[in-house]
């Protein structure tokens, strides 16, 4: 009697183990990867002190919409020389003009009077855009993301006062091993899970690595199964419902996998 209760369990014992087995070959880890964003970055032409800031981080802004201004002292006064340089070519123009008509001037005067006018004309149309762009304004569609320099800070020539992310630039970054590739293409359309994420979020495939790689150590990976690995991006369908750095698993099938089933 004894005997038999020992099989019985020993049985037991080997087929629960088994279907544990079944359940583990079933489950789809995914592929383990994160989102980043393409930012737009908005800066001065040329140095200066921010004096006022018109946006938030977090704000949504739309194509011209002014973002800050930086002192336009320098490019003022720079405008107002000019003004005056091109007050007196039009006056030696108009001298050089009228004595043309009269006989009493020579063609070459005539003809530097004409390139002195131009050239002080370009100036001031140069000058003119230098002081129109101290003010930046939003040249897409996005959100504030960040702020790097405020009200009363100096701000280099070609530095970013802030950065705009437009919600098409949202994409997912994961790694697959070279025995996926085969299984995965260009335009292709995929499922993505994150922590109390929607449930029906899908990404589409844009980018496939044409080159391998060793597994970056920033990979958010449950473990490594390959040393080589390719990249591949993909832009989500709903970006909004995304956050940049956040860590997502990624299902080639883009039906609900059974890990999320269970």
């Amino acid at each position: 009697m004894t005997s038999s209760r020992m099989l019985l369990r020993v049985f037991a014992a080997l087929a629960l183990a088994a279907l544990l087995g079944g359940c583990d070959e079933r489950r789809d880890p995914g592929y383990q990867g994160w989102v980043e964003a393409d930012m737009i970055f908005v800066s001065p032409d040329e140095s200066g002190r921010v004096t006022k800031l018109d946006v938030r981080e977090g704000d949504e802004v739309k194509v011209g919409m002014p973002l800050y201004s930086v002192d336009d002292d320098l490019q003022q006064a720079d405008l107002n020389q000019n003004n005056a340089t091109l007050a007196n070519a039009r006056q030696t123009y108009d001298r050089a003009s009228s004595l043309s008509k009269t006989g009493s001037g020579t063609q070459a005067s005539l003809d530097s009077a004409v390139s002195a006018l131009r050239v002080a004309e370009a100036h001031v149309n140069t000058s003119q855009t230098r002081l129109a762009r101290r003010t930046g304004f939003a040249p897409v569609n996005g959100t504030v993301q960040q702020i790097y320099f405020r009200e009363g800070e100096t701000v280099p020539a070609q530095r970013p006062v802030l950065s705009i992310m437009p919600p098409g630039n949202m994409k997912v970054r994961f790694y697959v091993p070279e025995a996926t590739l085969p299984k995965i293409a260009i335009g292709d359309e995929v499922r993505v899970t994150c922590d109390n994420c929607a449930a029906d979020l899908t990404a589409k495939i844009y980018f496939i690595a044409t080159s391998a790689e060793y597994t970056p150590p920033v990979i958010y990976s449950l473990d490594e199964r390959n040393k080589l690995v390719y990249l591949v991006q993909a832009r989500p369908s709903s970006p909004d419902s995304l956050r940049v750095g956040q860590p997502i698993s990624v299902y080639l099938n883009a039906k609900t996998p059974v890990a999320d089933t269970r």
